[in-house]
């Protein structure tokens, strides 16, 4: 099956590409959409321009959609990204998706307009599971952005590891924090996996730290031969 995955560069998206992968899928496109509202509903926003060099480092064309991200509007152009996927001949649409029912309905809504498949692998998977097999995957995961109670500026920047998960937990004991993040409370970017043939190495990034909540910003970055 052709397909194409929406792409944000956050451990979600990637899970799916992996996902449509290993399913056998003919992944033709990684579908970007790059918002100019930090606040946007239905996409995410910290480091979205990373998706060029992860596009050039796991060798699957980039096709980016530009938006204001203005809530319900920014959906006119993701229907003009599905429509641009339809014309290339892609069948099926792969997304991250795994508890917000506002996305995912919307992006099955406009599939449908367009004739295209949407498909959620990991959709209600309990979070704790999904995040320890986002670890046996093997990917690469650093925390880009934070937004809730619990998440210091320390965060920023780290590598999700076995350790990592296990201060999460204790802090989602304490504050109900979603370990997936479904909830809004961080953005993560990934910076090399199974699917990489050459991974990410961040060479220079800024914090931007506000009260309670801030983000990790990539400035430079390159693509480096894997070990």
């Amino acid at each position: 099956m052709k397909s194409a995955v929406l792409f944000s560069g956050g451990k979600d998206s990637a899970m799916a590409l992996n996902y449509a992968i290993n399913n056998g899928d003919d992944v033709r496109y990684l579908l970007s959409m790059k918002s100019q509202n930090d606040e946007s509903y239905m996409f995410h926003v910290p480091n979205i321009h990373m998706t060029d060099l992860i596009s050039q480092a796991v060798e699957i064309p980039l096709m980016e959609v530009e938006t204001d991200g203005v809530k319900e509007e920014e959906l006119k152009d993701l229907r003009r990204g599905f429509i641009q996927l339809k014309e290339e001949g892609i069948e099926a649409i792969y997304t991250g998706a795994l508890f917000s029912t506002y996305q995912k309905s919307r992006i099955e809504n406009l599939a449908d307009e367009t004739g295209i498949k949407a498909i959620s692998p990991y959709w209600h998977k309990d979070p704790k599971e999904y995040m320890e097999l986002v670890l046996e995957t093997g990917f690469k995961v650093i925390i880009s952005g934070v937004f809730a109670e619990g998440l210091d500026e320390k965060w920023l920047g780290r590598l999700i590891d076995a350790q990592a998960l296990q201060e999460l937990e204790k802090i989602s004991e304490k504050t109900y924090l979603n370990l997936a993040f479904e909830g809004g409370e961080a953005e993560t970017l990934v910076i090399d996996g199974p699917i990489f043939k050459k991974r990410i190495e961040i060479v220079d990034a800024e914090t931007d730290w506000h009260l309670d909540n801030g983000t990790y910003n990539v400035i430079e970055a390159r693509l480096v031969e894997k070990e």
